[in-house]
């Protein structure tokens, strides 16, 4: 519920919190109560602070706005990089006054942020609430349960077009994983490509045949190949990237029975389990396997720095084969869980000095020009040793074997 601002002169803080902190309930509209955003005890030490004094004027963006009206279709990023150097540093926002609201994570339409600068400091509070925020849409529900967008028109983080396809779809696994999964083996009426609506027949491995049951998965994904991720720096598979293609689910499953031939002879025939394609990105075929689907997770994006040193590397741009990368695209980077990379994690991208020959110096040696810093991502899902990270802002295109550091 929207709070009322009218009397609480230093409710900046809505601001502060909501600018970097977004969940997967809000990106693929999930139920109403599934909206309450954690904060660390890390967040809230950081936040205490500078709860008396606000932020050092250095670390204000160049040309920060003395105010700024909230309008619809603004990202929660895009208005921290109004205010800020490093828009993901939310906690020191929050921390100009906790006093008076306990757990701020959001900013809605029409809401006025004043910045007020004194003694070397600045402070960013709320103003009081423009006729916009007065008339936000009032949605009925009626008692059944269903998954929508409902009532809550707090702005997001980022767009959610940008991350909402990459939630379900990357899947880093072993070789050995993907081969000894289900495979499509028919189709109806001896089709070669299947989409969406369409029947097809599935086999799992020898000893392991593809049935159903109480306790087994009947919603699956459908997957080709296994592209290895190669470390840049030692050349070593980290994993291998399974290329989505859709979701089917699982109607009957295998099962055999006997037959007698014209000659008498009894044989056991093998009858494949049916599948229904229920959903395409891309065109599927004989051979594609079938991995389960997993639980839908609701979980809290809260972009930071990582707490100690971190470094890394690009390894591929996620769904291409090109070697350059631009704004808002998906990169897999050589760290993952294994190595402390968490979801949320911002990482500053080196773009890789060039090698010269210096020209003026009679001996001819060569140069290696510095790392300059190119822009920043995001980490939105780990695996053991590879993440999949958002690139949030570049100067220049990002190219695999880039270097990432800490952002700070």
């Amino acid at each position: 519920m929207q709070k009322n601002t009218s009397h609480s002169p230093h409710l900046m803080a809505k601001f502060s919190i909501s600018m970097l902190a977004w969940s997967a309930a809000t990106l693929l509209a999930v139920p109403a109560l599934a909206q309450n955003f954690p904060i660390t005890t890390e967040q809230r030490s950081t936040a205490a602070q500078v709860a008396q004094a606000g932020v050092p004027l250095s670390d204000l963006a160049p040309n920060a706005p003395d105010s700024y009206t909230v309008k619809r279709g603004d990202t929660l990023w895009a208005i921290s990089g109004l205010f800020l150097t490093s828009p993901w540093r939310w906690p020191e926002l929050w921390g100009m006054n906790m006093e008076d609201i306990q757990n701020p994570h959001r900013i809605y339409p029409g809401q006025q942020l004043h910045l007020e600068k004194a003694n070397g400091r600045a402070l960013l509070r709320l103003g009081q609430a423009s006729a916009e925020t007065e008339s936000l849409e009032t949605i009925k529900v009626s008692p059944r349960t269903r998954y929508e967008s409902l009532a809550d028109a707090a702005i997001p983080a980022l767009k959610n077009s940008q991350i909402e396809p990459f939630l379900a779809e990357p899947v880093v696994v072993e070789e050995t994983e993907l081969n000894a999964a289900p495979r499509i083996v028919a189709a109806q009426e001896g089709r070669v490509l299947l989409a969406r609506g369409d029947r097809a027949y599935a086999r799992g491995q020898a000893g392991n045949p593809f049935i159903d049951g109480k306790d087994k998965p009947s919603a699956f994904r459908v997957f080709r190949n296994a592209t290895p991720l190669k470390d840049p720096d030692s050349g070593e598979i980290l994993g291998y990237e399974a290329q989505y293609l859709g979701q089917a689910r699982l109607i009957r499953g295998e099962d055999s029975h006997e037959s007698t031939d014209k000659d008498g002879k009894t044989r056991q025939e093998i009858v494949p389990a049916t599948i229904d394609i229920v959903a395409a990105k891309e065109e599927m075929r004989i051979g594609d396997r079938l991995l389960p689907e997993p639980e839908r997770e609701f979980l809290s994006y809260v972009p930071h720095a990582p707490e100690g040193k971190m470094d890394g590397r690009i390894v591929s741009v996620y769904g291409s084969a090109v070697a350059n990368a631009s704004q808002s695209q998906v990169v897999v980077i050589n760290r993952g869980s294994n190595n402390g990379m968490k979801v949320g994690h911002v990482m500053a991208i080196l773009k890789d000095g060039a090698r010269l020959v210096d020209k003026t110096d009679p001996a001819k040696p060569m140069l290696k020009l510095p790392d300059e810093r190119n822009g920043l991502l995001m980490v939105f899902k780990t695996f053991d040793r590879v993440s999949y990270a958002l690139i949030l802002e570049i100067s220049s295109a990002v190219r695999v074997g880039d270097r990432l550091v800490n952002p700070r």
